[in-house]
């Protein structure tokens, strides 16, 4: 639920409720007074009796009881009578003037009394000439004189308003209303304001912390959304740019020891070369070559480590624009097996020389089937994963076997060697710059340690994937895969040895 929409929610409920409870109160408070609601009416009789009338009630009954009492009979002409009426308009009251059984006078007003007799009876004492009258839902309260016309005949005044109990009630019990409906405001209003508010602080104060810990530069905590309005979409937002921050922190920390590392091992694979170079001038200089045996042999190591060198800076100049993203990629649709193919065969002549024999293995479901890639990437690809491959074949018996099988919407290429294997612990780390499984560096085997790892950058900017397997004493496997373009045809299934 949103903020808005709960906050609409609650002030809702803080007047309906309120409102309610003040009803109820209001209630409880009469049955307490009265007994029941009923009893309404006749505590306001009782209290009627003991209240002043209105100085024009009582100056109208006052005059109406000295004329009932000198002259009644003037009671019987309607002129007087209704100056006296003009003089109760203001109260409002109405006037009735009663002779034995019938109304001889009625102020217009009063349309709901209709009939003498429901009026109180005659009473020549006029000990109770102040009380209420009901008239079905009709309240009224009346002062009254009875008295004698002159001919004997039984006569009333009666000075009478229209009233509601309730409201009398409700006025004089105005004070404690007015304190009940504010206590419950009050109230009703901390509960909402506490329960509201809890679910919108709470969260706040969440993400207050969270703050606070990443300008101090912690960033390893967990933002939790506790509810799912804006604020806990809020904590979302937070936490995703929490774990944004750290995996960026977390890069550039890598980024930071890989330079270093980075540093560290061209420095060494640098020096290496050039401590051999320098050595064997250095043996020039002092005559130790003094025949042109060991002066060619000298010459030609030197050369030899001039090229390592040059092979390295190569390699780590590709490394360095792959790693970047600064090197342009030309992908076209290119025939796989073809393509494999045509590769290993301008290497056949150097592979035939070190006595590896190669095998290619093809199942795909179209021999045309084509996949999207960059021809001269691709071939650095091949050639940095059978170059490692080579190096650590030992058995006499050496072999080569190139697969190509079609996996879902990829074209899966194997290559796998009968060498010695990989340690399992190394596995993982095959693929990363600089790596040898040989802690030592052997210099033996040679390489810049960076083949596999650009193999690896020119996969991911295929969109492929590449990963090895190995078991020690029997080879290594090394998998990766390209985008296809798919092409309808038989499957196709082919073996060559080379």
């Amino acid at each position: 639920m949103s903020i808005r929409m709960r906050m609409l929610l609650s002030y809702t409920a803080m007047l309906v409720v309120t409102m309610g409870l003040f009803i109820i109160s209001g209630l409880l408070m009469i049955l307490a007074i009265t007994g029941d609601i009923g009893s309404v009416k006749h505590l306001f009789a009782n209290h009627y009796t003991h209240k002043p009338i209105t100085a024009q009630e009582e100056n109208v009954f006052l005059d109406l009881k000295y004329l009932a009492k000198k002259q009644p009979n003037q009671l019987l002409n309607e002129g007087p009578l209704k100056l006296y009426d003009e003089m109760l308009k203001d109260v409002p009251a109405g006037l009735i003037i009663r002779k034995g059984d019938e109304m001889i006078y009625k102020t217009d007003t009063l349309i709901s009394i209709t009939s003498a007799n429901d009026l109180p009876s005659f009473e020549p004492s006029n000990i109770n000439v102040r009380d209420t009258i009901s008239f079905g839902k009709y309240y009224f309260s009346y002062v009254k004189f009875d008295f004698y016309y002159q001919d004997k005949e039984e006569g009333s005044i009666f000075v009478i308003k229209k009233v509601s109990p309730y409201a009398a009630l409700s006025k004089n019990l105005f004070p404690i209303l007015a304190g009940v409906l504010l206590l419950l405001l009050i109230v009703t209003n901390g509960i909402l304001n506490y329960l509201v508010t809890r679910s919108i602080v709470k969260p706040l104060d969440s993400l207050k912390f969270a703050t606070e810990e990443i300008s101090e530069g912690n960033l390893n905590f967990k933002m939790t959304a506790i509810t799912k309005d804006e604020i806990g979409q809020l904590s979302m937002a937070f936490e995703e740019m929490r774990q944004k921050l750290k995996e960026s922190v977390d890069m550039q920390l890598k980024y930071e020891e890989n330079r270093k590392e980075l540093i560290s091992n061209i420095s060494h694979d640098l020096r290496t070369p050039i401590t051999a170079i320098k050595g064997y001038v250095e043996g020039i200089k002092d005559g130790v070559a003094d025949t042109p045996e060991k002066m060619d042999k000298y010459l030609s190591t030197i050369y030899r480590r001039a090229s390592d060198m040059d092979s390295l800076i190569d390699d780590l100049f590709l490394f360095s624009k792959l790693d970047l993203r600064k090197i342009q990629f030309n992908f076209e649709e290119i025939n796989i097996v073809r393509y494999i193919e045509h590769f290993i065969e301008e290497l056949s002549w150097d592979l035939e020389e070190q006595g590896i024999q190669v095998q290619l293995n093809v199942h795909v479901d179209n021999f045309q089937e084509l996949v999207i890639a960059d021809r001269e990437k691709l071939r650095r690809v091949l050639a940095n994963i059978i170059q490692n491959s080579i190096k650590h074949m030992k058995n006499e018996e050496r072999i080569l076997r190139i697969s190509v099988t079609h996996k879902g919407e990829n074209m899966e290429i194997k290559i796998s060697d009968n060498g010695n294997g990989i340690e399992p612990t190394a596995l993982p780390y095959i693929f990363d710059r600089f790596y040898r499984e040989d802690s030592a560096r052997n210099v033996v085997t040679g390489g810049s340690g960076l083949g596999l790892a650009i193999a690896k950058q020119i996969i991911c900017e295929h969109g492929g994937e590449i990963w090895a397997t190995s078991e020690l004493g029997k080879g290594t496997d090394i998998y990766f895969t390209l985008k296809y373009v798919k092409k309808r045809g038989e499957r196709i299934e082919k073996n060559f040895n080379y």
